[in-house]
């Protein structure tokens, strides 16, 4: 059953669908893989064997009687454990949340129960999602399955590595300023972050509630698109989820296939994501090759100026922490979580002691910074000039997607760098958000997708597009991923080292 997890989720939902194997095989084959490599790995918090294989059992029984209600129904599937999933420990990375069974399912959980896709279990994060390389884990840090010395991304670096390490064909991760697509460039890996509002965030444990958004990590662009098809949609539960009628992404993807996919497609090139200080020169020759391949498929490219994002990771560290400042209020030690009790401490002493053990120093610089940043007399000059830099890029997204079909940038500057490294200076992480951020702030859809190599490992090409064009992100994205495939004679996760194969 080795042979089961070296498939995509597409060709494995194919062997479900003529017979070939089962989902109860399948998600055993997951299981098996996962007891094999994630001592090593640490992609899991939360294995839940039997739990998948019920899901598994009740797959197989909907397929023999004709009811899967989904292409990927049987495919097993993880989960970031910052999505709650009733029943089954959610802890968002953190300590102060340890041992927590939450009572219901988020709306992208109850879609995957519908569909009828296996949860092995909840995959390893930043504290909270507060981090670029999942080091911030109040339950230690995940490694890179290409180099378990290198760190997998953040903050859903146990989402990707799972998918990267063939330990799940599919995963769920949130991306608030980066962190489904980053993992997914240093991983190899797909990942995508919806429109804002196209993937409901109920039951998405927030951290800043206007740039979060739920998206599917894969190891290809197909892959990503089945999944967004079963988890996207309108849900009255969320304030913002939009009320619109969304086309098959698999239908999109598919037709990346086309020879003519890319023909006359306008693509734009944003000098501020492209070039610059803190690029590495793999990454950028890699971005170049890559820009080469669009062109031959017929793409038209152009460079052009965002000049309001030179602005934008300044206005992002401005606006997140406010609003983690606001989300995590709510972990006081009265409602649930962990309860620090001091002999004769008093309630405020009580939430002070349990918030000083529970949380970890990034979400306390973070908190630090928001309530900072909200408090009376700095509001205006800080929060709510942010709030207006967030307007100006908005605006000049708007402009470029006047005269182009998606906008393109390396996902990330750099290739993953190795444990420890960056520990002492959260700011080098900050600064490394650059070409990921501006999308959360604008609202709208982005993919990551393997460009190939640096120093040996993986870097990331991200396409973007105007809010709800979502479908052209996974025509452009596959079109790309097989054109880079042929020049390297197989997809770049079949190139990932031994691990694979331990």
């Amino acid at each position: 059953m080795a042979d089961l997890t070296q498939l995509t989720a597409a060709e494995l939902a194919d062997r479900l669908a003529a017979g070939e194997t089962t989902s109860v095989d399948a998600t055993q084959a997951h299981l098996d893989r996962i007891a094999a490599v994630d001592g090593a790995v640490h992609a899991y918090l939360k294995i839940d064997a039997e739990g998948a294989l019920a899901q598994a059992e009740a797959a197989d029984a909907g397929r023999a009687a004709g009811t899967a209600t989904s292409p990927l129904a049987g495919v097993p599937i993880a989960v970031k454990d910052n999505i709650v999933t009733r029943g089954l420990e959610t802890t968002a990375g953190s300590r102060i949340l340890e041992g927590w069974q939450p009572p219901y399912d988020a709306h992208v959980v109850e879609r995957l129960r519908a569909a009828g896709l296996p949860i092995l279990g909840k995959t390893n994060m930043d504290e909270f999602a507060m981090g670029s390389s999942t080091e911030t884990s109040g339950f230690g840090a995940t490694n890179n399955p290409w180099s378990l010395d290198r760190i997998p991304g953040g903050s859903g670096g146990g989402s990707a590595a799972a998918v990267a390490a063939f330990e799940a064909p599919l995963a769920l991760g949130t991306d608030t300023g980066g962190s489904v697509r980053q993992p997914a460039a240093v991983t190899g890996t797909v990942g995508v972050k919806p429109t804002y509002g196209g993937v409901s965030r109920y039951g998405a444990i927030a951290m800043a509630s206007s740039l979060d958004q739920i998206g599917p990590a894969a190891r290809t662009v197909l892959d990503a698109a089945l999944l967004h098809d079963v988890i996207g949609g309108h849900d009255g539960r969320d304030q913002t989820s939009m009320a619109h009628e969304w086309p098959s992404f698999a239908d999109a993807a598919k037709a990346g296939q086309r020879a003519d996919a890319l023909n006359g497609l306008r693509v734009g090139v944003p000098r501020q994501l492209a070039e610059g200080e803190g690029f590495e020169a793999g990454v950028r020759e890699r971005f170049e090759e890559a820009l080469d391949v669009l062109r031959e498929r017929g793409a038209e490219i152009s460079w052009i100026e965002l000049t309001t994002l030179d602005y934008a990771v300044a206005a992002y560290y401005l606006l997140m922490p406010a609003e983690v400042s606001s989300n995590l209020a709510r972990y006081d030690s009265v409602r649930y979580g962990l309860r620090v009790t001091p002999e004769g401490a008093n309630v405020e002493q009580v939430m002070s002691a349990t918030r000083a053990a529970g949380l970890g120093d990034e979400a306390k610089r973070r908190i630090l910074l928001g309530t900072y940043a909200l408090s009376s007399g700095y509001y205006d000059a800080y929060y709510g000039s942010a709030q207006k830099v967030r307007t100006l890029v908005q605006g000049d997204f708007d402009r470029a997607f006047a005269d182009v079909d998606v906008l393109v940038a390396p996902t990330a500057p750099t290739v993953a760098w190795r444990l420890g490294e960056r520990v002492d200076d959260p700011t080098a992480n900050y600064v490394a958000d650059i070409t990921t951020i501006p999308a959360n702030l604008a609202g709208i859809p982005a993919l990551s997708l393997p460009m190939g190599l640096s120093e040996g490992l993986p870097v990331g090409f991200q396409f973007m597009a105007p809010a709800r064009e979502d479908a052209r992100l996974y025509q452009a994205g596959a079109a790309l991923e097989s054109s880079l495939a042929e020049r390297w004679g197989s997809p770049l996760y079949a190139q990932a080292p031994e691990l694979k194969e331990a």
